[in-house]
């Protein structure tokens, strides 16, 4: 995609474009809506691919937990931190990569094309409404990356009378936490406007005996969020939207000889102009057109002055058109992206690169007959051309009862370090330099599940077999550089359940696989054989009581599986009360036992350190 291309399509598309005071019981949504397993609404009930939404009930009943704790407690999602709030986090979804995720804010890429992940640790929880979970892979609709899956975000949005919310919030590691917001329909127009603020002391991010970096490593994040739609007409409306997250954590480096203190700055902003357009009864066309990036500048003993400075930006084009058939519904859509990277302290021989993704799928409801197909080709100026494809069957034995079977194939591309890091010479004998010729990672995965859902209980059972190759990996030292040589494989089965009877509801996950490496049968790193979740609620009139544990197994820092962590298992506890119809309190207890546990180690193999047993308190007004 030239951008020439890019800018002609863009004034042609846009143009276009324009001629009682209790909890609520906490029953199954057979009818909860999701877009991100077909790019079209459908029921969570009839999509074939394993999705899973997190509501804006449940995220409040979070609590102060951040978004990377939010994401452990789902099935098939294991997490790890480098510290405390704002540290550097990731997830690996089915045992795969941390990379090998796409996230979408609003349906825009946020992600660092120089490290090829998603900042989850600088998206605040005060701006997001609802999160939809999509696990398999996924670039047949998405493109690059998808390989694990699809995690995408949604702010909040207006609707209704004009209404305001505030949530204040205080808790140990002397933690503040405040969110306000408005939002409502004016006439034609639904609007959003919110804004949120976290600041902690937080704790040390190494558990070191060393005095000069076991001190707490604080951090701070303030965030906006808003978004407008207006209907001119029936079936035609536009609208614009925005999210802006500004971030300071401080870090202990062990490789300072002095006591500095190291920090980093973080931006992650998207924002985007939109339109739909219901043209004939049968052809619906959507398109978004916008940019997406992350910044980071390091400060530490090393560092240039003002800091090392890291940025990607992703100017991204999506048309998708809808045309409904005599039977089922048949999408088209263009999918361009153009990344660009820019540093202060390492000349990349690239800066830029371009993709057009276009995408041809199918999705059939009929009787008792559910069936996704999906083909995509990717051209792009790095690495050509890659096709990637998918197909998806369920059958309702009855109303109750289910079985779906999947294939797809997924690819993820190199990341700008991999790629054009320049020749490095670090001393000691050792140097490092990127690789222009890496082919991108590609996955063929295949699954089966058996589902159960009625008003009160939902299960399912989900069988995986997902292989990967042209794994990146590195040469041996000491002339270091990425090469595609690994190749692995993660098969597993997920058990998903949810039962409701009375005011108890019941809920759990648990997941067992093996992410094994093929050439040397070793666990992949940070990955464990199982991991489980279980929670419990009990709602008394305008109390709400709930718990929570979150258990997973022995795991390895390195690749040779000589750096063990050990397993561990977290007791969490909530407690509200709705004191009117618009106020509540929460309190949420975490690590009760106060568990000493590691997700990740350092270079030097020490461990970084996770919370300790806190506390924290809530007060939020959020009219119904």
């Amino acid at each position: 995609m030239k951008k020439s291309r890019i800018k002609l399509m863009s004034a042609s598309l846009i143009g276009l474009a324009f001629t009682t005071p209790t909890f609520a019981a906490e029953n199954i949504n057979l009818e909860d809506v999701v877009v991100t397993a077909s790019r079209l609404p459908q029921t969570r009930e009839a999509a074939i691919a394993d999705v899973s939404v997190i509501d804006a009930e449940e995220i409040q009943r979070a609590g102060q937990s951040t978004l990377v704790e939010l994401l452990a407690r789902q099935p098939g999602i294991e997490i790890t931190s480098s510290g405390g709030a704002g540290t550097i986090s990731s997830i690996f979804m089915r045992g795969t990569n941390s990379g090998h995720v796409v996230v979408l804010i609003d349906g825009l890429r946020v992600d660092s094309a120089t490290l090829g992940s998603t900042a989850f640790e600088n998206l605040p929880m005060g701006q997001i409404d609802r999160i939809e979970i999509l696990r398999g892979p996924a670039s047949s609709l998405y493109g690059q990356d998808a390989i694990g899956g699809v995690i995408q975000i949604f702010t909040k949005q207006g609707s209704g009378g004009v209404k305001f919310s505030v949530n204040l919030g205080y808790g140990s590691y002397n933690t503040k936490r405040a969110d306000i917001g408005i939002s409502g329909n004016v006439r034609d127009t639904r609007f959003a406007l919110n804004a949120s603020s976290l600041d902690t002391n937080s704790f040390s991010a190494i558990n070191t005996k060393n005095k000069d970096y076991n001190d707490n490593d604080a951090n701070r994040n303030l965030a906006f969020s808003g978004n407008v739609t207006h209907q001119i007409e029936t079936g035609h409306e536009i609208g614009f939207q925005f999210l802006h997250s500004d971030g300071r954590v401080h870090f202990d480096n062990p490789y300072n000889f002095s006591n500095f203190d190291s920090r980093s700055d973080s931006k992650q902003y998207s924002f985007a102009l939109f339109s739909k357009n219901q043209f004939t009864n049968y052809w619906l066309s959507k398109v978004r057109i916008g940019e997406g990036a992350d910044e980071s500048r390091t400060f530490d003993q090393y560092s240039l002055q003002g800091g090392d400075l890291f940025k990607t930006r992703q100017f991204q084009l999506n048309w998708q058109n809808d045309f409904k058939l005599p039977v089922g519904v048949l999408t088209l859509m263009y999918d361009g992206l153009l990344q660009k990277v820019k540093s202060n302290s390492t000349n990349y021989t690239v800066k830029e690169r371009d993709n057009d993704g276009f995408v041809a799928s199918y999705l059939l409801d009929y009787e008792a007959h559910s069936l996704q197909l999906g083909a995509r080709h990717d051209s792009n100026s790095q690495f050509g051309s890659n096709n990637t494809s998918s197909l998806g069957y369920g059958y309702r034995i009855d109303p109750n009862w289910r079985v779906t079977a999947s294939y797809g194939r997924a690819f993820k591309a190199p990341t700008f370090n991999d790629l054009y890091w320049p020749f490095t010479d670090y001393g000691f004998g050792y140097s490092y330099a990127g690789n222009p010729n890496l082919n991108p990672e590609k996955s063929r995965n295949v699954e089966a599940s058996l589902r159960y859902q009625d008003i009160n209980t939902s299960a399912s059972i989900t069988a995986f077999h997902n292989r990967i190759e042209d794994l990146i990996s590195y040469n041996d030292l000491p002339a270091g550089m990425p090469i595609n040589i690994n190749q692995a494989t993660i098969k597993g089965v997920s058990l998903n359940a949810n039962q409701h009877i009375g005011n108890f509801n019941f809920g759990g996950s648990v997941d067992i696989q093996s992410p094994r490496d093929d050439k040397t049968d070793k666990l992949l790193v940070r990955r464990a054989n199982r991991h489980a979740n279980a929670n419990i609620s009990y709602i008394l009139g305008d109390w709400r009581f709930g718990a929570e544990t979150i258990a997973s197994s022995v795991r390895y820092n390195n690749a040779s599986n000589t750096k063990s962590m050990d397993g561990y298992a977290l007791l969490n506890a909530t407690v509200d009360y709705k004191f009117t119809k618009d106020w509540s309190v929460q309190a949420r207890a975490n690590n009760i036992l106060d568990k000493e546990y590691a997700l990740a180690l350092d270079f030097g193999g020490e461990a970084y350190n996770t919370p300790g047993a806190n506390l924290f308190v809530n007060i939020r007004y959020q009219p119904e």
